[in-house]
């Protein structure tokens, strides 16, 4: 019975062992299979993470580039965007006149009755936010006849302003070339600035749009008044004789009281003293101011000054000018203005203007009409128009005003037939 139950004892022992080295290749297998998933991701993270150090350092490098080329050249007109406008304006005209002669060219001229087109390129910046920098291209054909040829203009130049607002209470204006009154003034309302049919029948009086130069304006608001003030420096060939200069220093102010029921009253002013210079042809260039230290004169420049610009007691003529103007809304439709002028140089004249017109320019249909005149003119003879239109939206970018115009200026009389076209782009 030994050798039996010894060679039974081995059987089972040799049984368990193979168990046993089954059971413990299998467990093998099952742990490197659970080892091997973690183990490529840790080496994945350990990659990775070098590859982001590597692009983190490339990045500070550019951005380092970047800082220095930006402080290097830093402006103030980074990221601001120039908007470009452009306007034509074409006014044609059919004359009934009693008599053709000089007298009538002129009452034509008087009632801003200026046949042509005009053409305006406007480029605006913003900047530092808050300041605008314009410059205006302007170009011209009008109704003036040289040896039978219409005589234009090209392209040009005509006004550089910069506008420097200084919170809500007041701004500064530059106008170094191209400065009228308009720029440094407190228009009421600019939307309603628009021309009528006629130069005569736009809101505002004349000494809004008359050239002055150079000026340097500030503007200062609080509650319902605002005040502007500005200084004009101008310069001008006298005729006939071309070799002489004239030097004009201006002096603008204006009152706007806001009233009731959105009216606006307006009080405005603008003194010109000539500064006469001698008459040789002196170009200094533009954007120059000569100021002499000495008073020896040289013996070219002892004649004496025109006479046309000196008064009877010898003295320099200046040019002043008081203006009062107001604008209301009657209803929500109807909207009037009018203004009175009073201007004296060499003789005192009055011109005021009443006009009236719809006060939405967004219907399809529109109208106006103005009421204009002058009074106690140097050429001894007064001046009335009157005219009417109707304003046809074509569309947003494009109007059409045809009406009609009476004028008589002393014993002139004439009738026109106008239609004025107005595009912006």
């Amino acid at each position: 019975m030994e050798p039996v139950t010894f060679v039974v004892d081995k059987l089972k022992g040799f049984g368990t062992a193979t168990q046993n080295f089954f059971y413990g290749l299998v467990h093998r297998r099952e742990k490197s299979a659970r080892r091997s998933p973690i183990e490529i991701l840790k080496r994945l993270q350990r990659e990775a993470f070098s590859d982001l150090m590597r692009l983190r350092d490339r990045q500070d490098k550019v951005e380092k580039v970047l800082s220095l080329y930006n402080t290097q050249r830093s402006s103030p007109f980074q990221e601001n965007a120039t908007h470009v406008k452009g306007e034509v304006n074409i006014l044609g005209a059919l004359l009934f006149m009693s008599v053709i002669d000089n007298h009538s060219f002129d009452a034509l001229h008087r009632a801003g009755i200026s046949t042509g087109i005009h053409s305006r390129l406007t480029f605006e910046t913003t900047v530092r936010e808050s300041d605008s920098l314009v410059a205006e291209f302007v170009a011209n054909q009008k109704a003036k006849v040289d040896f039978g040829v219409d005589s234009g203009s090209e392209l040009t130049l005509s006004k550089v302003l910069y506008k420097a607002n200084v919170g809500d209470w007041m701004s500064a204006t530059v106008v170094p070339v191209g400065a009228r009154c308009r720029d440094v003034a407190v228009i009421a309302n600019p939307s309603h600035q628009e021309k009528g049919l006629t130069d005569a029948s736009s809101f505002g009086p004349p000494l809004f749009d008359q050239p002055n130069g150079g000026a340097i304006g500030l503007t200062v608001r609080k509650s319902n008044l605002t005040a502007s003030l500005a200084q004009f420096i101008s310069t001008e060939r006298i005729q006939p004789s071309f070799d002489r200069i004239q030097h004009h220093l201006g002096t603008f102010g204006q009152l706007v009281c806001q009233l009731p029921r959105g009216t606006k009253l307006s009080l405005l002013g603008l003194l010109q003293v000539p500064k006469l210079s001698s008459n040789q042809h002196v170009n200094l260039g533009a954007l120059t101011i000569p100021v002499c230290l000495s008073r020896r004169k040289s013996p070219e420049t002892v004649e004496g000054p025109d006479p046309r610009l000196l008064t009877v007691s010898g003295e320099a003529i200046s040019r002043r000018s008081i203006a009062l103007l107001l604008e209301s809304e009657l209803d929500e439709v109807t909207r009037i203005g009018g203004w009175v002028e009073l201007s004296q140089s060499n003789s005192k004249y009055l011109q005021w203007a009443v006009s009236m017109s719809d006060n939405n320019s967004e219907d399809a249909l529109g109208w106006g009409m103005s009421l204009s005149g002058i009074l106690g003119s140097s050429l001894d003879r007064d001046h009335f128009q009157v005219e009417s239109y109707v304003k046809l939206n074509v569309s947003k970018k494009f109007n059409l005003k045809p009406g009609i115009a009476y004028v008589t200026d002393g014993n002139a009389k004439m009738m026109a037939f106008l239609v004025r076209s107005n595009w912006s782009l």
